[in-house]
């Protein structure tokens, strides 16, 4: 092949970062790879330049999104004649489905002959089936970053890779990190509960009443326990003020130290967490968790209309196990976190062998999940 000439579209960090490692690894497979498109700082560090600044994609929320949704719908058109006056290679896009596949659709119906790649399968595996589906009308490769996605993909019509997922690769602490911390918060050899109640500001406004209490009836039983909480970027205010209310002393981690944030995943004996994927994260870091969630009363009945699964945690859908307690909506009550964060404490040896074989399949140990998905792109050009 000549030089390969791409198109990237990330919409939002998380993109960013898997582009960057995409791209990373399309120059290590073949050299002299030109790309251009919508970057973050991390694929613009690689000497893309973005077509307009990434950060007005990132809305999340009907109410976020209407006020904006004219100017989204110029940026799509803006984006998609980009793609076809460069007439690339192959389109990459990444995440953010509302605007990538938007532009997809155009570049498809108006040239069929540009190779269209989609990065991150959506969850049809968990509801809404039908969007694979529709999916095939305009992307021919998905790069899935788990490993059970594939077969949904292809059933619709596209060809999918299991590209291995990011968390593989990000750093760790060390033992004698985790152990510092420990030391540094005067732990000792109490149990360490690591609470993690999400990012978002209704996620933390819901679940810190309720982790809060919970914490609280588990203290009963376990007087020498300590909690951590590291601080989320944009909610960090949020979470000092909610858990100034709880009963019990928290030891707070600040956003503004990732290092710190690692160690205490390392040092937890167990964490209490929001659904979501930071589960694989605490898979990566070998630390047993309990996890809870509450949403809406209706959202809460919509979802459970829809699901196609018993499970929300990504460790005991990776691992086909089910040894991740979860309470979700009127079963995440303080009684039930707290029973069963003491039964985890008790013995957490079946969810250590489920986070192993999380990491595991993976991909921990094999290529890098940027120069897998390179490869896969390239073998898909090939073919």
């Amino acid at each position: 092949m000549t030089r390969l000439r791409i198109f990237m579209i990330a919409g939002e960090a998380s993109g960013d970062a898997l582009g960057a490692a995409l791209l990373s690894g399309l120059r290590e497979l073949a050299p002299g790879t030109q790309a251009q498109g919508v970057a973050g700082v991390q694929m613009q560090a690689l000497g893309m330049e973005s077509l307009f600044p990434m950060e007005e994609l990132s809305v999340m929320g009907l109410a976020e999104v209407l006020p904006k949704y004219r100017h989204l719908k110029r940026r799509i058109a803006q984006t998609a004649q980009a793609v076809l006056d460069e007439k690339p290679d192959v389109l990459i896009s990444i995440d953010s489905p509302d605007f990538c596949l938007r532009v997809a659709k155009i570049v498809r119906a108006e040239d069929p002959s540009i190779r269209t790649v989609h990065y991150v399968a959506p969850s049809v595996w968990a509801w809404r089936p039908g969007r694979a589906v529709k999916m095939a009308r305009m992307i021919d490769q998905v790069l899935a970053l788990l490993p059970f996605e594939p077969p949904y993909m292809e059933a619709a019509g596209m060809r999918c890779d299991f590209v291995g997922h990011p968390v593989v690769g990000m750093p760790q602490a060390t033992r004698a990190q985790a152990d510092a911390l420990r030391a540094a918060l005067h732990v000792g050899d109490a149990p360490l509960v690591l609470v993690l109640p999400g990012s978002r500001r209704s996620e933390v406004n819901r679940l810190m009443p309720i982790f809060g209490e919970a914490l609280a009836q588990l203290a009963t039983q376990r007087p020498n326990m300590q909690v951590v909480l590291p601080a989320a970027p944009g909610v960090g205010p949020i979470l000092a003020e909610a858990a100034a209310s709880w009963r019990i002393p928290v030891h707070i981690i600040g956003a503004d130290d990732p290092e710190q944030k690692r160690a205490a995943f390392k040092a937890a004996d167990v964490a209490l967490a929001a659904s979501g994927t930071v589960s694989l994260e605490l898979a990566a870091a070998g630390t047993p968790m309990v996890i809870g969630y509450q949403l809406s009363w209706l959202t809460t009945q919509i979802m459970r209309r829809m699901a196609l699964i018993d499970t929300a945690t990504l460790v005991n859908l990776v691992s086909e196990t089910r040894v991740v307690p979860e309470y979700l909506g009127e079963k995440c009550t303080p009684t039930a976190l707290c029973n069963a964060l003491g039964r985890v404490l008790d013995d957490p040896s079946a969810q250590q062998r489920a986070c192993e074989l999380t990491m595991e399949r993976l991909g921990r140990g094999g290529e890098s999940p940027g120069l897998r998905a390179a490869r896969a792109v390239l073998n898909g050009l090939d073919s």
